[in-house]
């Protein structure tokens, strides 16, 4: 009896294992599905500009061309582009934009995001 009990214990031991290794390959098998992407009707535009604004549902992002990148500008900053996406879409873009933007760096170097910093004066 002892004999079986300890076989039935086997058996629900190594079947909770693989009930643990598939649950665990799932999340991978997620990661690795492409979808495909329709761009032909796609209109591109370029923007040096963003703001973001939201709501509890939603992040706003506004993009824009900004005509004078170093000081204030002295006219408003016109918003061409607007892109509404909830908080799930936005982490993924975070991530995103963050690897993506990692990868850069590695290859390029650090992106200095002050403007100040990366104007060098002019030599008299």
């Amino acid at each position: 009896m002892r004999q079986r009990s300890k076989t039935m214990a086997e058996k629900q031991e190594n079947q909770a294992a693989a009930e643990e290794a598939q649950a665990q390959q799932q999340p991978q098998a997620q990661q690795m599905v492409q979808v495909e992407v329709d761009d032909a009707h796609v209109l591109a535009s370029y923007a040096n500009f963003c703001r973001v604004t939201g709501s509890p549902e939603e992040l706003i992002v506004d993009f824009g061309l900004n005509p004078q990148p170093v000081g204030v500008p002295k006219n408003p900053i016109g918003v061409t582009q607007r892109v509404i996406v909830n908080y799930y879409t936005a982490k993924r873009l975070l991530h995103a934009l963050s690897l993506s933007v990692q990868r850069h760096e590695a290859v390029f170097g650090v992106l200095e995001t002050d403007i100040q910093r990366r104007v060098k004066p002019m030599g008299r």
